[in-house]
């Protein structure tokens, strides 16, 4: 890894998870475009959130971390980024007044397309097909024609992004964030909840605060009025990601202009693949997914591959466990990390590790799975000493039946109600209110 960098070295190296384009020519073609087109995010950007996270690495800051599993082309509304943008503000606004914690807010959105598969095909009634990798590869209908490969979706994908991203922009600067308008931000169907009725209270006290600060003459701040939001998503398809690396004027370091954070999943990060060489050679802040399967010597190698100056707003490990492997995996890995003196950004993935099968046929988690996780994550680091410091969340702002229990429970018989995700269950806006409103209670307590 010591070898020089280029944004296309990575094409010299082992990739997994790669769908085979049955002409090449016509992908070579697209990447072209792609290249050709404005960034999606600018490097300025992204040294922000580089510094925010470093915020959270040295424990004065939360990050936040959620969005759809996968963006689809079909279900690609304003509404829809409306209602997801309104709960994750929602949440952060839970954990920042009651747990006196700024939170740094990351959106699954705006290039979340492509997802990883365990196997590369998919068989149904005998017959088998390519599997679905996401809209920006193939179309999820299982039939000859949309399982091809097409790189057409490639520049799909890049104008979607861009409408969403001109929305969250819009949404964050433009007075949508405001304070002022916190009691706004609750969706309709939630309006009659036990959470609803606690996040007005909540509202109410902001409100009084807010009142006061007015009455005082110190209503003014701009950071009453607008929030700053970050895009992020899996670094999969690296020749998308290659298209939008840039050299930044200022710097004349490498960013990719895709999203603000690039994250490696937890079945590409190989040391010798092609996912880690591309990722060690950008600026952004980056993520990688820490699974069971991660050993303490393999991690604190790949730290010092993507983070060999130690910077603290570099580097996010994002545990995905499982609720009933994280007292048995996580403390090692974290012993490791201190023993080292690694400055690394801890934060929780605790949903793809709880997914299961519904007796119903449906893949589900179990909501009282995902708040365990959360909770043992957070035990864990204060056993040890270090610091908790994000979420990381499938969620969507959608009235939807993915996930089995919550507040206002979800059954296996009631998932078929409102099922509309293309890949893995999500929370809907209740449950990820109510994860908020644990998390917040546990940072009250951790911060004391």
């Amino acid at each position: 890894m010591s070898q020089p960098w280029s944004p296309d070295s990575w094409r010299a190296l082992p990739i997994q998870q790669q769908p085979l384009y049955p002409d090449a020519a016509h992908l070579l073609q697209v990447e072209q475009t792609l290249a050709s087109y404005p960034p999606l995010v600018f490097a300025g950007e992204a040294r922000e959130l580089r510094r925010q996270f470093a915020e959270v690495t040295q424990g004065r800051a939360f990050l936040l971390q959620g969005g759809d599993c996968a963006e689809s082309f079909a279900e690609f509304s304003a509404a829809k980024i409306r209602d997801t943008f309104k709960v994750l503000l929602q949440m952060a606004i839970v954990m920042t007044f009651a747990a006196g914690c700024p939170v740094v807010k990351v959106g699954r959105m705006a290039g979340q397309f492509a997802k990883p598969r365990s196997s590369n095909d998919e068989t149904i009634d005998g017959v088998t097909l390519p599997a679905y990798r996401g809209d920006i590869v193939n179309g999820i209908g299982f039939d000859e024609k949309s399982r091809v490969p097409d790189p057409e979706r490639l520049l799909q994908s890049y104008h979607q992004s861009t409408a969403t991203l001109n929305l969250l922009r819009a949404f964050a600067q433009g007075g949508f964030a405001d304070l002022h308008q916190v009691h706004k931000w609750n969706l309709d169907f939630i309006a009659n909840s036990a959470l609803a009725e606690k996040y007005s209270h909540l509202a109410d006290r902001i409100d009084e605060t807010l009142a006061f600060m007015r009455a005082c003459g110190m209503d003014s701040s701009p950071q009453l009025r607008e929030t700053s939001f970050f895009t992020a998503h899996e670094a999969l398809l690296l020749n998308y990601e290659e298209a939008f690396v840039r050299r930044d004027s200022l710097t004349n370091d490498y960013y990719d202009c895709s999203a603000h954070m690039l994250w490696i999943g937890d079945r590409t990060r190989q040391l010798d693949g092609a996912h880690v060489e591309f990722l060690r050679g950008v600026n952004n802040p980056i993520g990688v997914k820490v699974g069971p399967s991660m050993n303490p010597e393999d991690l604190i190698r790949l730290i010092d591959v993507l983070n060999p100056d130690n910077d603290p707003g570099r580097l996010n490990l994002i545990a995905r466990m499982g609720a009933n492997k994280v007292g048995d995996h996580l403390p090692a890995l974290i012993r490791a990390v201190q023993r080292e003196g690694k400055q690394v950004l801890w934060s929780s993935d605790p949903m793809h590790g709880n997914t299961i099968k519904a007796s119903s046929g449906y893949k589900t988690r179990d909501f009282a799975q995902i708040l365990g996780e959360v909770k043992q994550f957070f035990q864990v680091h204060e056993a040890e000493g270090s610091y908790a410091g994000g979420i990381h969340i499938e969620m969507t702002g959608q009235n939807v039946t993915e996930c089995i229990g919550g507040a206002r429970p979800i059954t296996e018989d009631g998932l078929s109600d409102r099922y509309h995700t293309h890949c893995d269950p999500r929370m809907n806006a209740d449950q990820s209110l109510e994860l908020a409103f644990l998390i917040a209670e546990t940072l009250k307590q951790v911060r004391r």
